[in-house]
């Protein structure tokens, strides 16, 4: 007899065709890339759909819409007008040279090299501190860390645990806003004597408590890049998993998130596995929710085979679950709670400046594996935001409001675009390559033009209360996005991770993590926009929206980089020379500094040596150019990053953690050295001399 789940079943695959330890592959995405892929969907790749057409005629932009709107079945709207404004993003930069030559703006550092140091490295020139751990107080009277010492009640006045976004906001006069994700709890690596199949009550409701959000004032330290926290700020706040946040938009009060608890479905309690995120033009912080679908048990229980396509659609645990916190909480356990799950794994928006405000789940985005939202402004002032579902085989999403967006980083303007995030379009990604399907042979070796490149749509999936997925409701394709995209045929992508537009150009970058199960038998093979097969070290995309408008329906786009080993024929580095490049695997998160350079976080680092952060210029001859910053230390991974002026910043997620460790046996020391645990933090870096 098959499993009732069996999305759950073993992959054929490596369990981590990367660096990441299998600890952390648990606890972080309860164990993803041990099981297959969740999208069994059957979607052609673009390029085969077009293959009998002129490729010269679909190169134009209202041609690939007419073939997106055939292949999905769809009747697309033409593409938008002209010259898109830039968004808001992360601001950056060190000054410049290079590897044998002069670099732009923001990139004159000696790479760092590639290593397996126990600590965060920086190049020469270059000071670090950390900002804040796990553990650290936000308000007065909270006891300071101590690992033998802890608390829910304390460690929800701490700050949380693997923290993952992190963005600055302007309060002036040296102080700053900054605001973390906390992502996920590794409990081995924060209690002794961890008992991971009978967890107690006080280490559940701490795991509870370091999950979450942090909103904390820090002040820059006069002469320095350093930034300290203002203990007691009244805009000092911590969310967690027993905050109260607000259901918005299509979903709100829909059945199918309603539950005993709140009948009315408009109030869930927290938010989990936070990953990246976004800050918006008007001042509010957006993160995202991810692998929401581990914390919940039980759903091999399931008989009705609507509710079970759905759980195995988004990776539902068929049993217990890790943390086991169903024994403590019906609300995790699907057979008891049905609905629970399906009021996580939204886009939360936040207010940080005003310490009363009630966060809110953005329903009209979708619900999916959400790595980030990053937004630009259209041509005609509504609001773009971009997303990436972070699995094997899932997709690249935008949404574009029905409302245009009040400028400025005021109160009147976070007042007036207070529920801009509630109507407007979702659509998801179709692409087609250039070249002839024949010549991507899953290599990597480019094709006889010389480029991965080509063109897409946005393929229309629901605006406001209208479906265009045929036999779902709109509110459907909005709780179970991942299968009205499947059934519009979208293009399957290599985990598609932070995705963000450059404030400068409007182009959209996308970090492809990696995808060792590409091309394996049964799945999905290479494609002109995943050119891989077992892609272990992942690539970074650069897409560009019709006539420069984020409101496009069609976009063209190419490969910047295929990463790897630059000794290996097969990597691309956006043209420039290998033999001047550092070795990147695993982009995540990426950011932009004030210069336009794109700033690259990886995460489980195939080549061998430590997760890092690193620059890359994206035009001219030094275009492609990828420079090393710094490296993290054992068993992390590099994530965040913030970039500008005055320092680099990245979160260091998870240290230490690595198979066989624990607080009775830790695997790294940092920060605190000898003696001590590993914790979590965020640490700045600046530049000490000129």
């Amino acid at each position: 007899m098959p499993p009732l789940l069996p999305f759950l079943s073993p992959s054929s695959g490596s369990p981590c065709a990367s660096g990441r330890a299998a600890l952390t592959c648990r606890m972080r995405c309860g164990d993803a890339c041990a099981h297959d892929a969740p999208n069994t969907s059957d979607n052609a790749y673009f390029g085969d759909v077009a293959t009998a057409m002129s490729r010269r005629g679909l190169l134009r932009a209202g041609a690939v819409v007419g073939v997106g709107a055939a292949a999905a079945g769809l009747s697309l709207g033409a593409a938008g007008p002209a010259a898109a404004t830039p968004s808001v993003s992360a601001r950056a930069g060190a000054k410049s040279s290079d590897h044998g030559g002069a670099s732009g703006k923001g990139l004159d550092f000696v790479p760092v090299d590639p290593n397996t140091l126990d600590q965060v490295t920086v190049p020469p020139g270059y000071a670090q501190a950390v900002v804040m751990a796990w553990g650290d107080p936000l308000f007065k009277g909270v006891p300071a860390f101590d690992v033998d010492r802890q608390s829910a009640d304390a460690q929800r006045k701490q700050f949380g645990f693997n923290n993952d976004f992190l963005g600055l906001l302007r309060l002036g006069r040296g102080q700053h806003l900054m605001v973390v994700n906390h992502e996920y709890t590794s409990e081995q690596m924060m209690h002794r004597g961890y008992d991971a199949a009978n967890p107690t009550r006080e280490q559940v409701e701490i795991g509870w408590a370091a999950h979450g959000l942090s909103v904390v004032v820090v002040e820059e330290e006069r002469g320095t890049g350093a930034l300290r926290p203002v203990l007691g700020h009244r805009l000092n706040r911590r969310f967690h998993t027993q905050t109260a946040f607000e259901l918005t938009g299509p979903v709100a009060g829909h059945p199918l998130v309603r539950t005993k608890a709140d009948p009315r479905g408009r109030t869930a309690l927290g938010t989990l596995n936070n990953c990246g995120g976004g800050l918006t033009p008007w001042g509010t912080w957006l993160t995202a929710e991810e692998n929401v679908n581990q914390y919940f048990a039980n759903g091999a229980t399931v008989t009705d085979p609507v509710t079970l396509a759905r759980l195995k659609r988004y990776g539902a645990a068929g049993g217990a679950t890790e943390r086991k916190w169903e024994r403590f909480d019906d609300r995790f356990d699907v057979a008891k709670e049905p609905n629970e799950i399906n009021r996580f794994g939204w886009v939360v928006e936040v207010d940080p400046y005003d310490p009363t405000s009630t966060p809110k789940k953005r329903t009209a985005l979708g619900r999916f594996k959400h790595e980030a939202a990053e937004p630009r402004i259209t041509d005609d002032g509504r609001v773009a935001m971009y997303m990436g579902d972070d699995e094997r085989f899932d997709y690249l999403y935008k949404f574009v409001s029905s409302g245009t967006v009040a400028r400025g980083d005021n109160d009147s303007a976070r007042r007036r675009n207070r529920d801009v995030l509630d109507s407007g379009t979702l659509y998801v990604a179709r692409f087609l390559g250039n070249s002839s399907q024949a010549e991507i042979d899953g290599t990597g070796a480019l094709p006889s033009d010389g480029a991965f490149d080509g063109v897409g749509v946005w393929v229309p999936l629901v605006s406001g209360t209208t479906s265009y997925v045929k036999g779902m409701t709109a509110e459907e394709v909005l709780l179970f996005t991942r299968q009205a995209a499947d059934l519009v045929g979208a293009t399957k992508m290599d985990r598609p991770e932070d995705v963000q537009p450059s404030p400068r150009t409007g182009k959209v970058y996308v970090a492809l993590t990696n995808n060792s199960n590409r091309g394996a038998a049964g799945q999905a093979v290479a494609d002109e926009v995943n050119p891989r097969h077992a892609n272990k070290h992942g690539h970074v995309l650069e897409l560009t929206e019709h006539d420069d408008d984020a409101a496009a329906t069609s976009f063209s786009w190419n490969l910047l980089l295929v990463c790897g080993d630059p000794k290996d024929p097969t990597t691309y580095w956006g043209g420039f020379d290998a033999r001047r490049v550092s070795p990147i695997s695993c982009p995540d998160n990426v950011a932009f500094d004030p210069h336009g350079n794109l700033w690259i976080s990886t995460d489980g680092n195939a080549l061998g040596s430590h997760d890092g952060l690193f620059a890359v210029p994206l035009d001219g001859d030094r275009r492609g150019q990828v420079k090393q910053f710094l490296t993290v230390p054992v068993g992390a991974e590099t994530c965040g990053p913030w970039i500008d002026e005055d320092r680099v910043m990245v979160c260091v997620q998870h240290p230490g953690e690595k198979d066989g460790a624990s607080v009775d046996a830790p695997a790294s020391r940092w920060p605190d050295g000898p003696g001590s645990v590993p914790r979590p933090a965020v640490v700045a870096a600046w530049r000490t001399r000129r």
